[in-house]
C-alpha cells in the first residue's frame, strides 16, 4: 500500500495496487480516508470514479463474509455474492462519513437485505406475501402431523383446529402454496399434450405493460410533490430534470455539495415514505 494516487484537485490518496487483496483491518482504515476524499470530489469526475471503485473493491470481503452465512441454502454462491455487491454499492453511495459511524456496521444490513430479498423473490415462483410464506411452512407441519395421526389427508377444519386459525386463513395459505412451484409456459393448457393441438399456456397469457406501474407511481407522487416547499421542488428539478451534478446545484443554491447530497437524500426518503403510506 505504498505510494499515493494524485486526484484531479491535487490532493493525494494512498495507492492501492490490488484493492481486493487488502486485509479487512487495512480496508477499514483506508476506507475512512477514501470516504473523506469521496465527499470532497465532484460526481462523475475520474477522481470520483477511482475513489468509489477502490472503495467497492476494498470492501468486497464484507460481501463474501455476509454471503457465507447462507451457504446452507444450496444456492449458487456466486449469484449470492453478486446480489450482495448491489447492497455494498448502495451503502457506499449512501454512507456519510460525517456521522462517525463505522462503515462495517452501516454496510452489513444493506448487503444482508439485498441477499434476503433475492431469496424471497427467487425461491417462490410468484410473489407471495411473507406472512403466507411463513404460514405455508406451519401448514405443512400440521398437515404431516394429522396425516400420521389420522391415517388420511386432514380436512381444512381439522387443520384450522390444530393450528388455532380461522378456516379462511388455512384456505388462503393452501392457495398461496401453489405459488411455490410453477408450470412451464411451453406446457399444454390442460396438462396433457395433444398431437393435433400445438397451443401452449403462453398463447393464453396476456403481456404485462410495465408502463402501468409507472402511471400509478406518477399519480401517487404528484400530490406529494405539490405539497413540497418551493425550494425543495426546485432542488428536485435541478437534479432530476436538468440533471445537474450536486456540485453544480450547490453553486446555484449557494451551499456545499455535501449539503445538497443530504437534502436530496432526505427529500427522496420523505417522498418514498409518503408513497408507501398511500399504497
Amino acid at each position: 500500500m505504498r505510494g499515493t494516487h494524485a486526484t484531479e484537485t491535487g490532493a493525494a490518496l494512498p495507492r492501492v495496487p490490488h484493492p481486493t487483496r487488502v486485509t479487512p483491518q487495512d480496508a477499514r482504515e483506508l476506507s475512512r480516508l477514501f470516504f473523506r476524499r469521496l465527499a470532497e470530489l465532484e460526481e462523475g469526475t475520474r477522481a470520483y470514479q477511482y475513489t468509489r471503485n477502490t472503495l467497492i473493491e476494498m470492501n468486497m470481503s464484507l460481501v463474501r463474509f455476509a454471503a457465507g452465512r447462507y451457504r446452507h441454502r444450496g444456492d449458487d454462491m456466486e449469484d449470492v455474492v453478486q446480489v450482495g455487491m448491489i447492497g455494498l454499492i448502495k451503502a457506499i453511495d449512501r454512507f456519510d462519513i460525517s456521522r462517525e459511524v463505522e462503515f462495517t456496521s452501516f454496510v452489513l444490513p444493506y448487503i444482508s437485505g439485498e441477499i434476503k430479498r433475492f431469496f424471497r423473490d427467487t425461491t417462490w415462483a410468484v410473489h407471495v406475501p411473507r406472512r403466507l410464506q411463513e404460514l405455508r411452512l406451519e401448514l405443512a407441519k400440521a398437515r404431516e402431523e394429522l396425516r400420521t395421526r389420522l391415517g388420511r389427508e386432514p380436512t381444512t377444519a381439522e387443520l384450522a383446529t390444530l393450528m388455532n386459525l380461522p378456516e379462511a386463513e388455512i384456505r388462503e395459505a393452501r392457495l398461496a402454496s401453489n405459488g411455490y412451484r410453477s408450470t412451464s409456459l411451453d406446457a399444454a393448457p390442460g396438462g396433457d399434450s395433444d398431437e393435433d393441438d400445438e397451443s401452449v399456456l403462453a398463447d393464453f397469457i396476456g403481456a404485462q405493460d410495465a408502463a402501468m406501474e409507472l402511471v400509478e407511481d406518477f399519480h401517487a407522487l404528484a400530490p406529494l410533490l405539490a405539497r413540497l416547499p418551493e425550494r425543495d421542488r426546485r432542488l428536485l428539478h435541478l437534479r432530476f430534470v436538468e440533471e445537474l451534478t450536486q456540485a453544480e446545484i450547490g453553486e446555484r443554491l449557494g451551499c456545499s455539495q455535501m449539503h445538497v447530497s443530504r437534502l436530496i437524500t432526505r427529500l427522496i426518503a420523505r417522498l418514498r415514505s409518503g408513497m408507501l403510506t398511500q399504497s
